[in-house]
């Protein structure tokens, strides 16, 4: 909760008023409220110091000095954003109540979001998951195709768990799934996921199916598994492994493009594998793959 104080100022009345329609009228949490006056009273000291009697005084030049002190703090481009949006809505309702004669937070624009590099798995790492699970028992069957399937195929968590068997066509080995926005693609799959399957479905998949289901994984309870289910698997797989990795489904995802791209498949290829719309999303595992092309030519050139 907003705490009352004795107002000192016009300059802090007016955060406290932004603060107190935030928590009064917006219900906002007490969380985000803090962060709110954590950010406007940064800018508030700042300001003071810069000798400002008035919001009226502060043009584009003065907020530009303030973000460039957090630049030198070194913050996040995160950070600087969140310190940004806290901003624009403060001066905002400076404009509307008529504190303010112009806006120059519409003059500011948010840093660029970092890229942050997928995260996937070497292939040493990657074998000692897969050969985890016991195929000769009904759960490590069904374990043994859920990793297998993540790897293979690059799929989605949420399309995997809605993959049904006459989805698929073993004898093409391809696979119909749905995927965002409830659009169809065809995903394929090779001999050793295969393999893997037919052992699944051949022999365990009708042990755990107790409620005739048509979905290809099931849970131990012979429903359709859900998410929360695959993580857990691969959580546990993952630690029997002997690994200390933190993996999710769409490590796995990632996995599959970056090594996909590391053997010679084409961008396009990759795109439509992996259901993306844009080719500029299915780009970032380029900047992995060409961190390999780096260390083969660092190692292998005579003038490297």
């Amino acid at each position: 909760m907003t705490k009352k104080v004795r107002k000192q100022d016009n300059m802090e009345n007016n955060i406290l008023e932004f603060l107190e329609m935030l928590e009064f009228e917006k219900k906002y949490s007490s969380h985000t409220v803090l962060n709110y006056r954590n950010d406007l009273y940064g800018f508030y000291e700042y300001i003071k110091e810069q000798n400002q009697s008035s919001y009226k005084k502060i043009d584009y030049s003065v907020i530009r000095g303030y973000l460039g002190v957090l630049y030198h703090k070194k913050y996040s481009n995160k950070t600087i954003s969140r310190h940004i949006s806290s901003l624009r809505s403060f001066f905002k309702f400076l404009y509307k109540n008529n504190h303010i004669d112009n806006n120059p937070m519409t003059l500011i624009s948010n840093p660029k979001a970092e890229k942050k590099l997928p995260k996937y798995l070497t292939y040493r790492d990657l074998e000692t998951i897969l050969s985890v699970p016991n195929q000769d028992t009904d759960k490590g069957a069904r374990d043994a195709l859920i990793l297998e399937l993540l790897y293979s195929t690059g799929i989605r968590v949420s399309e995997l768990v809605n993959i049904q068997m006459k989805s698929i066509d073993m004898s093409r080995r391809e696979i119909n799934v749905l995927g965002k926005g409830n659009k169809e693609r065809i995903v394929l799959f090779g001999e050793r996921c295969l393999s893997i399957m037919e052992n699944y479905v051949n022999k365990h998949r009708f042990n755990i199916n107790t409620k005739k289901s048509d979905y290809l994984i099931l849970s131990v309870r012979g429903n359709k598994i859900n998410d929360r289910e695959i993580r857990k698997i691969i959580d546990k797989t993952v630690e029997e492994a002997g690994l200390k990795l933190q993996i999710s489904p769409h490590v796995l995802r990632h996995t599959f493009a970056t090594h996909m791209l590391n053997e010679g498949a084409d961008l396009k290829t990759v795109q439509q594998l992996l259901g993306h719309e844009s080719l500029s999303t299915t780009t970032i595992y380029t900047h992995t793959s060409n961190e390999r092309l780096r260390k083969v030519y660092l190692d292998a050139h005579p003038r490297a």
